[in-house]
């Protein structure tokens, strides 16, 4: 199999970050922090192997969860973009902002996590496996 690469970005193109192969997962989050994280419903989010490369500069934001698991989520200080997010001390994976691809033909997701909080009229993709909180 070729080794594909794909590059996300933010809005104004300043932040990059370069990502092989397909994802590990693709997944939304419906806890309150990131509704409240990227001003939506939910998060969409695109968890890759390392080595990823990452261009630009990044603001840096470093949130527990609810488990004690930190991490540290990285956006543009020009646009505000959220881009993507790494766990301390967990350096062989990063999860991306699926809209940062810019792909509509992005694999659809596979899980949600935080059922619990999803919006009652945010409907799933058929075979989605849905988690009450983080599994």
């Amino acid at each position: 199999m070729p080794d594909h690469h794909a590059t996300a970005s933010c809005s104004c193109g300043q932040l990059r970050i370069e990502v092989r192969g397909a994802p590990r997962g693709v997944g939304l989050c419906h806890c309150l922090a990131c509704q409240r994280r990227t001003g939506s419903v939910f998060a969409a989010l695109a968890s890759f192997n390392a080595p990823y490369q990452v261009s630009g500069q990044a603001t840096e934001y470093l949130r527990s969860g609810d488990q004690g698991a930190q991490f540290l989520f990285r956006f543009c200080p020009v646009c505000g973009t959220t881009v993507y997010h790494t766990e301390v001390g967990d350096d062989s994976r990063v999860s991306v902002a699926v809209g940062a691809f810019a792909d509509p033909t992005f694999p659809a997701p596979t899980v949600s996590v935080y059922d619990s909080r999803r919006h009652p009229w945010v409907q799933l993709p058929p075979g989605t496996r849905a988690y009450h909180t983080d599994p």
